[in-house]
């Protein structure tokens, strides 16, 4: 898979399939409509195409009511190349961008990157004041050559699958529905950090993580397993996470993760934590010593959810 990080810089010879959207999540509704650009283009020859854009337009058109982010970018064209996408353009957002009319957008951007046929979902608006949707694509497909499919929802329990739905689910600790909408574990990476090595004198040290994910789950202790990124030797550690406040320790919200079977060094490494259960609500204890019986129980529940 190719990336390029503006449209004018992906000029290609080969015709294209080409899905527009912002994929936060890159959930099986977005595997759906990738899945119809792909056939198209092993239908007439060409490329596969997703184009995204950073930051989230509603990040610069309405920041007071922008949504958290379910992955950040690089996680994002992670998942975007597992669906089989030939190529994905990363198109910066700025005034400037949002300001083109619908028929600027068409012109330049979708006949730029050669399209041919163009997918988007229900939802999907583009232009100067969002102006134009489906229908107006269709209509200058028409016009400049290209044809424009809009795509119905893929629906779970009569529900559209969609990134507000998973980002729900993530707020409520339902990890089963956010596994079913995304068709995979809920995860988030990490970057182990200096925290305040209040585990470790409880004897269970724990790995302080900072993450660009935004749309956390619920605050509570989860059972999850974590692999420590670009590492040589296990790449799989089953651990307890515990997100949110430290009530005990009347401290800020957080992420810490303590590994069950290991005490290593993960100052400055990357983590990814991958969500299997989630175990009991946070709460605030009277002592030290309740703390580390409760602690002590999560392990426990971990390791039986885990299987070991």
């Amino acid at each position: 898979m190719w990336i390029a990080h503006d449209f004018r810089a992906a000029r290609r010879s080969a015709p294209t399939a080409l899905a527009i959207g912002n994929f936060d999540g890159v959930h099986r509704g977005h595997r759906h409509l990738l899945d119809r650009v792909g056939a198209a283009a092993r239908a007439f020859g060409g490329e596969s195409v997703a184009l995204t854009f950073d930051p989230h337009p509603t990040r610069v058109l309405a920041p007071d009511r922008a949504s958290p982010l379910v992955v950040g970018l690089d996680r994002k064209l992670e998942l975007l190349r597992g669906t089989g996408v030939d190529a994905v353009v990363v198109q910066r957002f700025d005034l400037s961008f949002a300001s083109q009319s619908p028929q600027e957008f068409a012109e330049q951007v979708v006949l730029g990157l050669r399209a041919r046929e163009v997918f988007v979902g229900e939802d999907f608006h583009f232009g100067r004041n969002r102006e134009g949707n489906g229908a107006t694509l269709v209509a200058l497909g028409e016009q400049l050559g290209f044809r424009a499919h809009v795509v119905a929802p893929l629906e779970e329990a009569s529900i559209p699958v969609s990134s507000s739905r998973v980002r729900r689910a993530l707020a409520d600790g339902d990890l089963a529905l956010a596994k079913t909408l995304l068709g995979r574990d809920y995860d988030l990476d990490g970057l182990v950090i200096t925290g305040h090595q209040r585990g470790r004198t409880l004897g269970f040290p724990t790995a302080n993580l900072a993450t660009e994910c935004e749309a956390l789950p619920r605050d509570g202790v989860y059972a999850v397993r974590v692999s420590v990124l670009g590492a040589d030797g296990p790449k799989d550690h089953p651990a307890v996470m515990n997100i949110g406040s430290r009530p005990t320790f009347r401290a800020g919200r957080s992420l810490e993760a303590h590994l069950l079977d290991a005490d290593v060094d993960l100052y400055g490494r990357t983590l990814r934590v991958t969500f299997a259960a989630r175990l009991r609500d946070e709460r605030r204890f009277e002592g030290i010593d309740a703390l580390r019986v409760q602690i002590m129980a999560d392990v426990a529940a971990a390791r039986v959810t885990l299987g070991g």
